[in-house]
C-alpha cells in the first residue's frame, strides 16, 4: 500500500485512514459533514498526492497530446490548461486529466492515482513517434486548497507578490514559481486551487494551512462535494467501456477540424449521431432514502436508466445521484428508484446539483 508524504501527519489528526487506488489515504478526521460543510462555507485542505503528474517535455509536444487526447491542447496558451479524456481505441473513456501549457517545451499532465501506471505506460508507447520526453513526477506533491476563503490563505504558504498572484489567476491557469505550480481549479464545485509543490515542502505547507484555520479535509468529503457539484468520477460515472458522449463529456470532445485524428476518433465518430444513445442526467430523492451506485431508475413502470454515483447530499439534506438513462427521461420528469426492493420517488435534473455553495437545482 503506497502512503503520501503527509501519511504519520493524518495518523496524528487521528484520520480514518482507508484504501483508495493503492494508497492509504484518509476518508474523514471525525466528521466527514463538518469537513464537506468546511469547504463550502470556508476553506479546507485535501491531501491529492496520490494523484500522478506527468511532465511532457521536447519534440513535437503537441503533434502528441492532439493524438492521444480527444480534446486540442493547441488551443492552450501558456499558463493555462483545459480538462480532457485520454480515449481507447473504441472510443471508451481510459482517463480524465487535466493538461496545463507552463511554456512552448513543458506540458504537464494531471492523472488518476488508479491509473497512473497503464497512463503513464500507454503515453510512453507514442511518445517516441513524436520525440517527447516523459518524466512522471514522484518529487511532486499536491494541495487541493478549496473552498471560498481559499484565496486569503494563499498568504499562509506563499510570498506575498506570488500570493497576489495567484488569488488573481483565472479558472484552468497556472503559475509557476522555481519549484512550485499553482492552479486555480479543483474537484469540489468551490473556488481553490491546487498546489503542486515539492514533497520535501509539503509537510510544512500542510502545517502552515492548518495553523492558519484550514480544515483538514478527507476523501469522504471530497466525493460529497464532487457528486454535489456533478463532477464525473473515472472508474464510477465512466470506465474504459463509456461512450463518453452517453456521460455528459461530448462538450470535451474537439471535433474540428474534422481532419485531426486522435486515438478513438474512429469508433466515438460511428456513434455520433445514434439516437439510440444514453445521456447522463441527476436524480434527487423527493422523499427520504439513500442512493447508491447501479440502482434502477424507473419511468411509467418500466426501467430507464441506473445510477453510477449516488450518495447523501449534505448540502441539500437529500440523496442525490448522477445517472446513465435512456433519452426519453427528461429532466423534470418525475421517476422512481428502486432500493433494496422498494421503488422512491424522485425527480430527474440538470447537473449541477450544488456549485459556489448554493443550490444550483435547475429542470
Amino acid at each position: 500500500m503506497h502512503k503520501t508524504i503527509l501519511h504519520d501527519r493524518h495518523i496524528g489528526l487521528g484520520a480514518r485512514m482507508a484504501p483508495f487506488a493503492g494508497w492509504d489515504m484518509p476518508l474523514h478526521y471525525g466528521s466527514q459533514i463538518q469537513e464537506h460543510h468546511a469547504v463550502r462555507r470556508t476553506c479546507g485542505v485535501f491531501d491529492v498526492s496520490h494523484m500522478g503528474v506527468v511532465d511532457l517535455s521536447d519534440g513535437d509536444l503537441l503533434g502528441l497530446l492532439r493524438w492521444i487526447l480527444a480534446c486540442d491542447p493547441g488551443r492552450l496558451e501558456d499558463g493555462a490548461g483545459q480538462y480532457g479524456l485520454m480515449l481507447n481505441e473504441r472510443g471508451g473513456v481510459a482517463e480524465d486529466l487535466i493538461t496545463y501549457r507552463l511554456n512552448h517545451n513543458l506540458f504537464t499532465l494531471v492523472i488518476n492515482a488508479g491509473n497512473r501506471e497503464k497512463d503513464l505506460a500507454w503515453i510512453r508507447i507514442h511518445a517516441p513517434a513524436h520525440r517527447v520526453t516523459v518524466t512522471e513526477r514522484t518529487d511532486l506533491a499536491i494541495l487541493a486548497l478549496q473552498g471560498p476563503e481559499a484565496p486569503t490563505h494563499l498568504s499562509a504558504v506563499l510570498p506575498p507578490e506570488l500570493a497576489a498572484q495567484a488569488a488573481a489567476l483565472k479558472p484552468f491557469h497556472i503559475l509557476e514559481e522555481k519549484e512550485w505550480r499553482v492552479a486555480r481549479t479543483g474537484y469540489t464545485g468551490e473556488d481553490g486551487f491546487e498546489l503542486i509543490l515539492p514533497t520535501a515542502q509539503a509537510g510544512s505547507c500542510w502545517d502552515r494551512l492548518l495553523k492558519n484555520g484550514v480544515t483538514p479535509a478527507g476523501l469522504g468529503a471530497r466525493d460529497t462535494l464532487r457528486l454535489e457539484a456533478g463532477m464525473n468520477l473515472h472508474g464510477r460515472d465512466m470506465n474504459d467501456k463509456s461512450n463518453p458522449l452517453e456521460r455528459g463529456l461530448g462538450w470535451t470532445i474537439a471535433w474540428e477540424p474534422d481532419t485531426r485524428p486522435f486515438v478513438g476518433r474512429q469508433s466515438l465518430e460511428a456513434t455520433r449521431h445514434d439516437p439510440g444513445l444514453k445521456k447522463r442526467l441527476g436524480v434527487i430523492l423527493t422523499e427520504k432514502g439513500v442512493l447508491r451506485d447501479h440502482q434502477v431508475i424507473y419511468l411509467n413502470d418500466e426501467p430507464v436508466g441506473e445510477i453510477t454515483s449516488g450518495g447523501y447530499s449534505p448540502t441539500l439534506e437529500t440523496g442525490i445521484a448522477l445517472a446513465v438513462v435512456e433519452s426519453r427521461l427528461q429532466p423534470g420528469d418525475r421517476c422512481q428508484v428502486e432500493i433494496r426492493g422498494r421503488r422512491f420517488e424522485a425527480r430527474a435534473v440538470r447537473p449541477p446539483f450544488v456549485r459556489m455553495g448554493k443550490s444550483a437545482l435547475r429542470d
